[in-house]
């Protein structure tokens, strides 16, 4: 059994104020792997005090000296990946080549792409206009408390953690309490690339704890959270009162629009996308809209993808998806998928309980209903979970409502040899990113949505200025 209990505050590893053991659970067996700490009040008040010492000093420092810490924490990161392959694997569910291809890759990418954006930032620059001495200055917000979820631990860490050191913000990082032990290493890192202490602190909680706390404290400039769009709007609400900056990246719904003219490989593709980490991303295409022509064809090929889809322990080798992350998600996912059968859509893969072998673990069958429709709760409700929904459309026009008919708005993907029409779709869809024919975003694009996904926008530049206050300045000596 791992013991971790100690919270990383002003450079230093300190013991709990008050002890309040909770247990991780390793998703693979439903046994415990890990004990953390989870803290109080008094935690977060010496975190946040050791972040608010600290914050003259590192926004004084020189953006160079700072970007210097994060290439060190870069080296430091890839030497270690591993280590951290395993920490995620363990308290989340990640298979391991997963978890070291994928998991804590997205880590490298994010903070690679960060320090390319840092070395052509701006800090002070012209306002452009031709007016004499009018300059703009980014300068850090100031105390900053980090709230990030189990499904992409590093993903989510380094797109926070990241720009905050390079914009000059001090900080507290609470990360979720079902899967700290990624993120209690990444503090390892931290202290040995040289931070200077107090910059960075970790205080181990849970949502109505500590992240409430960091969420109402007066000393804390600015919340950014990634999660459910439920706890977004009560940290939203707790924020309110003191006017603290809040930026929110929330959950999704994505639309996978699939014209009778796309590629061959672009519903397997899709399918393979839905199910990636267990279905356990909010970018995840999860409604999968083919036009009537390809309709038929698609749902074979969706029904044979996910029969072939493999499931197995996190702890084995090979290219599967492993469990959920804990008996909640589970039992949520299975209760959905009961709501689709009675709703009427056509069961063609998977199903009600675990994968044939495997009776201990939360473990779901990878699951495809067909012939859904707008109204029902598949086709609404973020299911986070190996499931898919499939329905036809007859016109562009349709697809789009369709697309558009939901209160989020992250991550739609359009499929089709048409350029103009995907040119078209990308701006007729209501999200943050539009993804087509397969590319991803580019290095360093900004992710986040719109809606009741959040207004986020994290990576490269983008993810920087989120940091910043902007301070326009006139009279400034040229």
């Amino acid at each position: 059994m791992i013991e971790k209990r100690e919270f990383y505050i002003g450079g230093h590893w300190v013991a709990p104020a008050m002890p309040r053991d909770h247990f991780v659970i390793d998703p693979s067996t439903e046994e415990p792997c890990a004990i953390i700490s989870l803290g109080d009040q008094a935690d977060t008040d010496a975190a946040v005090a050791a972040a608010r010492k600290a914050g003259p000093g590192w926004a004084a420092t020189p953006p160079a000296e700072r970007l210097a810490f994060v290439e060190r924490l870069l080296t430091l990161y890839q030497a270690r990946a591993e280590e951290m392959a395993r920490a995620i694997s363990l308290e989340m569910g990640a298979p391991i080549d997963m978890a070291l291809a994928s998991q804590v890759e997205a880590g490298t990418w994010h903070i690679t792409n960060f320090i390319t954006a840092a070395k052509a930032f701006e800090w002070v620059h012209p306002l452009g206009d031709g007016t004499s001495g009018a300059m703009i200055a980014y300068e850090p917000v100031g105390v900053v408390g980090l709230i990030t979820p189990w499904n992409w631990p590093m993903n989510q860490i380094t797109l926070k953690v990241i720009p905050a050191l390079l914009a000059g913000c001090t900080m507290v990082l609470k990360p979720s309490e079902e899967a700290p032990l990624s993120a209690l290493l990444f503090a390892e890192l931290v202290h040995e690339a040289g931070v200077p202490p107090g910059v960075f602190n970790l205080v181990n909680g849970d949502g109505l704890g500590v992240g409430t706390q960091l969420s109402t404290h007066a000393d804390v400039e600015m919340i950014s959270f990634t999660g459910s769009t439920r706890a977004g709007r009560a940290i939203s609400k707790a924020a309110a009162e003191t006017l603290k900056r809040v930026c929110l990246e929330l959950g999704g719904k994505g639309a996978n629009l699939i014209f009778a003219d796309a590629d061959e490989k672009a519903v397997a593709r899709g399918v393979r996308h839905c199910f990636q980490n267990s279905g356990q991303s909010c970018n995840a295409p999860t409604r999968m809209l083919v036009e009537r022509a390809a309709y038929d064809r698609a749902v074979d090929i969706a029904t044979e993808v996910a029969a072939q889809t493999r499931v197995g322990s996190a702890h084995e080798a090979g290219r599967h998806i492993g469990p959920v992350v804990n008996e909640a998600q589970f039992e949520k996912i299975q209760s959905l998928i009961e709501t689709g059968i009675k709703e009427g859509a056509r069961l063609v893969a998977g199903g009600l309980g675990r994968p044939e072998g495997l009776n201990k673990g939360f473990y779901i069958r990878p699951t495809v209903f067909a012939d859904c429709t707008p109204e029902m709760t598949l086709m609404n409700e973020e299911i986070f979970g190996p499931v898919l929904s499939i329905m036809p459309f007859d016109s562009e026009e349709e697809a789009v409502a369709i697309a558009n008919a939901t209160p989020y708005g992250l991550t739609n993907y359009v499929q089709s040899q048409d350029g103009t029409r995907r040119n078209r779709l990308a701006r007729a869809l209501r999200a943050g990113m539009v993804e087509m024919n397969g590319q991803s975003r580019g290095a360093g694009a900004p992710f986040g949505g719109v809606r009741a996904s959040g207004r986020a926008r994290e990576g490269g530049r983008w993810g920087i200025e989120e940091f910043c206050e902007v301070k326009s300045i006139s009279g400034w000596e040229e």
